[in-house]
């Protein structure tokens, strides 16, 4: 039995599978293992997922953290040397304002010409200056993550990625409007799954998605003070949709023609709620809620009843409908409840 015990049973496996087993673990928590043994030393450097996160050298101690951030940019060098020109399955990046734009730009053109398939980038580390262009015109991409967490902007210039089929944008601002995410959409043939979370829309009014390939959407923006024009949605593969925003002024085109499950989460503007009255809409939302009527499954957020009450006429009949949750809120009335029932 002791025999067994001291043996070094995962050294004598496959350096593929150890490879493989390393690439579930963060980047630079792999690389303590090159202290084992000479066979250790570079193996973590060949994993096909890297994932590097620079929030380490936040939580350390009083230190240079200039230095810090210097070793970690050179560690990042080090390991996409060490691999040369393998595939890369997925890049993960995390890092804040300490790490120059420049590596940033040179580590993501590095794996995108190796044909990297799932590209995550998070932190405040994407602004035109650090996004290369290359980003957004992958034949490899199949998986793309980007959130900046400080609202940072995206200018697109050509985007053709046939690939794509996960989209995944958070606190980004299109440098077009409408018009940069008209262009992303239409860029990715195959895209199946959209979420957009914390957008800031800027001084654009006009929001709109359309794709014939989406099953899941999720759009989310964070301006409560300025509600959108027009919005439009033609997505009649759509699958699950998940809404929060600003009622718009008008919902031009809703097609929904295959929705199952969807989320709603829509209020007025402080303004409107001060001169809401009954009987005299402050805007009719009622195309949207038609658009989504044929849902079986139904989450109504409180200020979406709010909504139903002086933003729709009529409340559409909802014949498919077998779940539905409502969140209610002491500040919020029901008045719509009834009807809706």
């Amino acid at each position: 039995m002791d025999d067994i015990c001291c043996k070094d049973i995962i050294s004598n496996l496959p350096e593929d599978l150890i490879c493989h087993i390393l690439s579930f673990i963060p980047t630079i928590e792999a690389s303590l293992t090159s202290l084992l043994s000479k066979k250790w030393r570079y193996l973590f450097a060949f994993t096909p997922n890297l994932d590097f996160d620079d929030s380490i050298c936040r939580r350390l101690p009083m230190v240079d953290m200039n230095e810090v951030y210097k070793n970690f940019m050179d560690f990042v060098d080090r390991v996409l040397g060490l691999q040369g020109n393998s595939t890369i399955d997925r890049f993960s990046l995390k890092c804040g304002n300490g790490i120059y734009r420049e590596c940033i730009s040179r580590w993501i053109s590095n794996v995108i010409e190796r044909g990297v398939s799932d590209l995550d980038l998070r932190g405040t580390l994407v602004w035109n200056s650090s996004m290369p262009s290359s980003v957004f015109l992958s034949k490899s991409l199949v998986k793309l993550k980007i959130d900046t967490e400080n609202g940072s902007v995206i200018d697109l210039e050509d985007v053709f990625l046939p690939k794509l089929k996960t989209l995944h944008l958070g606190s980004v601002w299109f440098g077009e409007g409408d018009t940069g995410l008209l262009k992303l959409i239409s860029g990715c043939h195959v895209l199946e799954e959209l979420t957009m979370i914390h957008l800031w829309w800027g001084g654009y009014w006009n929001r709109s998605v359309s794709s014939k390939t989406l099953k899941r959407l999720t759009v989310g923006c964070s301006d409560w003070k300025r509600s959108p024009g027009s919005v439009s949605f033609y997505t009649p593969n759509l699958v699950y949709f998940e809404y929060h925003d600003l009622v718009a002024d008008k919902y031009e085109i809703v097609n929904f023609d295959s929705l199952v499950e969807a989320s709603i989460n829509l209020r007025m503007r402080h303004d409107q709620r001060a001169h809401a009255s009954y009987g005299d809409l402050v805007v009719n939302a009622k195309n949207l809620f038609i658009g989504i009527s044929n849902v079986q499954i139904l989450k109504l957020f409180s200020n979406t009843l709010e909504v139903l009450t002086f933003c729709c006429e009529p409340i559409p009949v909802f014949k498919n409908l077998i779940h539905l949750t409502l969140e209610t809120d002491k500040d919020v009335g029901w008045e719509s409840l009834p009807a809706l029932l």
